[in-house]
């Protein structure tokens, strides 16, 4: 049996000796690289805190102990050593999730997933243990220092020096990145400390000197290690970044030396107040293919090959992502007031080609969403038309922002939401089904949702033209679908995509969902019942032709992958009321529930958005029969309902 196999609990670290936790890192490796090859995940980062998690759990007593991991996209180390070795489905349903979840161990607490919340979590937990005679608990927080980027980052810590009478360790995790390199001067300042060779000299040639004494020189080097580091920490001058706000601080650790992490962590246990542990690691670290790679370190991947790194499987059809990335380039190409700004996702949104060619004119302001909002409203007052590109999930952390500073000020802004929708693998957390709901509350408010490459570029460009108010263009994860030419364009801009003779139903789609309107409107066909299908294109404001061809048809059926509570259904729905238009909606969207980790296929039929559920549904109301849910909808039309004019 191997050693990891024997892991089910953090205690059973302790009776490892030095050799044997050397070699069950090397495991770890191994495991994840084996395991996330297989099923796509958070690689780099979790390759880059083995030893880090492993000397947490050997100093500390989880789950008495806290542990609270920033983002948690690494906490895969964590979740072997707490006894979850089934890999198998990661991210899948009924799998492990990628992030902590509390439903599968005592051992994870916080589940949100969005950077540089862990020491508000941490400052709270800490007052409650010392509030209510917990006092001996520790509280661990584990933030990488692309997360003090983050203003909640140092309003936290401006609290945390508030108050020492609590035990709280603050572990920053510094590999110069959060999703690609950190930027600003924080990662100016944490680099000068990362790369002065007189640290990584000083540090390397003691270690080599003492090496030359066999085991009793390693053994005196180990011994006097604390005093080397407390030198180094001098030597750097890195104490002064903290020593404003009071908190206590020890480091720099190098971030793959489990005795050295072990020993500057039991130090700050025994300080028994707030610690501020500044361990430097390597994203990717012992897998060759993750270092080398430039972009991201293997940040998330999709299965690889795990000798290589290389992808296993790529699309046959671009990426939402993609086809953004060229069409913004091509309108700043003949636009030279657009300007880009993003939230530490340069790459992941598509903004990366854009700064390639024009540099100066693309901000990655680091995982600061709110900042990011306002600082466009600034760029808008000047003259210039920014583009704020964001996964859909990290938009409801500037809703004040864009409420109060870009569409109070009239501010021409436009939002760029990828991911949105249901995004799968990644869980509650990462799902981007709010925003249609959040953002349709803004006064001015516009918003697009392509349904495919060609009405996202030509969306986009409609965007960017607006200077007087915000707009927004969303858009799903992974590839395109298939293009469908409308029949006709109304004068407002809605595409009718399928006209039926008989105008029994309209079905109004958001976006992608298009795909399953036609499909709807077929099954219906084979039933008898005539059924329109439009994409409004822009969802909000809801445009004048939709709520004439709503009052042109008995029933409407909207589908969004938002949620339906406030959804564009919602919109719809009083738009007509108060338009004096009295056909029934029925409004299809995803519940008002966090939706755990699954594919996007299986979550839509896991709610009901499939084109059979939704066309027996229809029927059911069409004919005024309830026809029971459980029961499928043939495939023969042998249930047609013969009408000629309902």
């Amino acid at each position: 049996m191997s050693l990891l196999e024997g892991i089910r609990s953090p205690r059973d670290l302790d009776g490892l000796s030095r050799e044997q936790l050397s070699e069950l890192a090397e495991e770890i490796r191994v495991f994840l690289i084996t395991a996330v090859s297989k099923t796509g995940g958070h690689l780099g980062p979790n390759l880059g805190v083995v030893e880090l998690t492993m000397a947490i759990h050997r100093v500390f007593e989880s789950p008495h102990d806290a542990i609270v991991f920033d983002t948690g996209h690494q906490s895969y180390v964590h979740k072997l050593l707490t006894g979850r070795h089934d890999f198998s489905r990661l991210r899948m349903k009924g799998g492990l999730a990628g992030y902590p979840q509390r439903s599968e161990s005592v051992h994870d607490i916080v589940e949100s997933s969005h950077a540089s919340s862990s020491l508000s979590w941490a400052d709270g937990i800490s007052r409650s243990f010392a509030m209510t005679g917990q006092g001996d608990r520790y509280v661990v927080a584990v933030v990488g220092d692309g997360a003090l980027t983050g203003g909640m980052t140092w309003e936290a810590l401006n609290n945390i020096s508030d108050d020492n009478n609590r035990r709280l360790v603050i572990v920053v995790n510094d590999n110069g990145r959060s999703y690609a390199p950190t930027i600003g001067g924080m990662a100016r300042f944490l680099n000068t400390v990362r790369t002065r060779r007189g640290y990584r000299n000083l540090y390397r040639s003691s270690e080599r000197l003492f090496a030359k004494f066999g085991a009793p020189g390693r053994a005196i080097y180990r011994g006097t290690r604390g005093a080397m580091h407390g030198f180094l920490a001098r030597f750097s001058n890195n104490e002064a970044l903290y020593s404003n706000l009071d908190i206590k601080y020890i480091g720099p650790i190098p971030g793959h030396d489990l005795p050295a992490l072990e020993e500057a962590l039991t130090q700050a246990k025994n300080y028994e107040a707030p610690v501020i542990v500044h361990v430097i690691t390597e994203k990717g670290h012992g897998f060759e293919p993750a270092v080398a790679d430039v972009a991201d370190q293997f940040h998330a991947v999709g299965q690889i090959d795990p000798e290589t790194g290389e992808a296993v499987e790529t699309a046959s059809r671009p990426s939402w992502t993609s086809v953004f990335a060229d069409e913004i380039v091509e309108l700043a190409s003949r636009n030279p007031k657009i300007v880009g700004i993003t939230a530490a996702m340069l790459r992941p949104t598509g903004l990366h080609r854009f700064a390639e060619k024009y540099p100066a004119r693309v901000f990655d302001v680091g995982i600061a969403e709110q900042h990011a909002v306002t600082s466009a409203a600034g760029l808008a007052f000047g003259g210039l038309h920014p583009v704020v590109a964001l996964y859909a999930t990290f938009v409801n952390r500037a809703f004040d922002q864009i409420l109060m500073d870009v569409a109070l000020h009239k501010a021409g802004v436009t939002f760029v939401l990828d991911r949105a929708g249901v995004t799968g693998p990644d869980g509650p957390s990462h799902h981007g089904m709010w925003d249609l709901a959040i953002l349709q509350v803004v006064p001015n408010i516009r918003i697009a949702a392509p349904r495919d490459a060609s009405r996202l570029r030509e969306e986009l460009a409609e965007a960017v033209a607006v200077e007087d108010a915000p707009t927004v263009l969303r858009f799903s994860k992974g590839v395109v679908g298939n293009e469908f030419a409308a029949t006709r364009r109304t004068a407002d801009g809605v595409d009718v995509l399928r006209e039926a003779a008989h105008r029994d139903v309209l079905i109004v789609t958001v976006g992608p969902m298009a795909t399953l309107g036609l499909q709807v409107a077929e099954r219906l066909a084979a039933q008898g019942i005539g059924a329109t299908v439009i994409d409004p294109r822009w969802v909000v404001p809801v445009p004048a032709s939709v709520i004439e061809l709503a009052a042109q048809h008995r029933l409407v059926v909207t589908i969004e992958d938002g949620i339906r509570v406030g959804g564009i259904g919602t919109r719809i729905r009083q738009e007509l009321r108060a338009a004096g238009v009295d056909t029934a909606v029925d409004e299809l969207g995803l519940p008002d529930e966090f939706i755990p980790h699954a594919t996007r296929d299986e979550i839509l039929a896991e709610v009901g958005l499939t084109d059979q559920q939704i066309a027996r549904d229809i029927v059911a109301q069409v004919v005024g029969t309830r026809i029971p849910v459980a029961r499928p909808l043939p495939e023969e039309p042998s249930l047609r309902v013969e009408q000629k004019h309902l």
